[in-house]
């Protein structure tokens, strides 16, 4: 997640949050700029996850992106300065090494001051839409303790827990009084997903965060190809009596001894022609 900030870092950085923040002298804007010839509403910086797109609501007022002069709207990145009047602006990124010392001065966590990527931004308008930076562990509730203070009377000292584990935002109830919701549903602990509504008792945020990727296809390590599965063997019919098991017996235990011996299938040839050619004599002597 990306943020915007004075050039000369007189004043902390905003957070670019989805889907826009507002720049000019109004303080209902994201970030004010208190300077002669700025409206209440001057610019504003829309947001899809990391592409922004400047966008000039005065126009033919001087405005510049590294002293390009812009007209309506122009896309903008990390590093580019942006010249309001005499006011110039630039947008960072936490994660770089030349921003992470003001980043980690910024921290509402000074236990763990490197940024997450994870942030709430506070629905509420008692909060004045507010974004709450997460790090790796915060506690919320209504103790000065805790990481994230919400000076609300019916949040417990201690109502929940925020934890990123591997890039991942988990949120645990603290046995609060009044509950912990996500997307409207109480939980007791429950993983947190980019756009999700957390809601401490009446007190709702929107989530911001990394995009979700535990939806990609998993491939499995190379190995040999599986082929078809082979049929299932028919099991053999049932003899329909006892003589044609028999019969089925003998001839499974000839073909045995038959495969074992091979003269054993030629001796019981020539027994077979001495026994038919006594055959023949008999009936041609009784005949006689």
């Amino acid at each position: 997640m990306l943020k915007i900030r004075f050039k000369n870092k007189k004043y902390s950085a905003v957070w670019l949050v989805e889907p826009s923040i507002g720049i000019g002298r109004s303080r209902a804007n994201e970030l004010v700029v208190s300077a002669p010839d700025i409206a209440d509403k001057h610019l504003t910086v829309e947001v899809n996850h990391e592409a922004l797109e400047l966008v000039n609501l005065v126009p033919g007022s001087s405005v510049s992106v590294n002293g390009e002069k812009v007209g309506e709207r122009t896309k903008i990145k990390p590093g580019d300065v942006i010249s309001l009047a005499s006011i110039e602006l630039e947008i960072i990124d936490p994660k770089d090494d030349s921003v992470t010392s003001e980043s980690s001065r910024q921290s509402t966590n000074p236990r763990n001051p490197v940024s997450t990527g994870w942030a709430l931004k506070a629905n509420h308008t008692a909060l004045g839409n507010r974004v709450y930076p997460l790090q790796a562990d915060n506690i919320v509730g209504r103790s000065s303790d805790c990481d994230i203070t919400l000076a609300a009377a019916h949040l417990s000292r201690r109502h929940a827990r925020l934890d990123v584990k591997q890039g991942v935002l988990y949120v645990k109830d603290l046995g609060s009084a009044n509950g912990t919701y996500l997307n409207g549903k109480a939980i007791t602990e429950a993983r947190v997903k980019r756009g999700d509504e957390l809601r401490f008792d009446t007190l709702s945020f929107g989530v911001i965060g990394p995009a979700d990727d535990m939806a990609q296809t998993t491939i499995r390590a190379a190995g040999k190809a599986a082929g078809p599965r082979p049929a299932a063997p028919r099991p053999a019919a049932k003899a329909n009596n006892a003589h044609s098991g028999a019969d089925a017996s003998l001839k499974k235990e000839v073909e045995s001894s038959e495969a074992q011996n091979p003269r054993f299938a030629t001796a019981g040839m020539g027994v077979l022609v001495v026994l038919a050619i006594i055959v023949v004599a008999a009936l041609f002597l009784t005949r006689g």
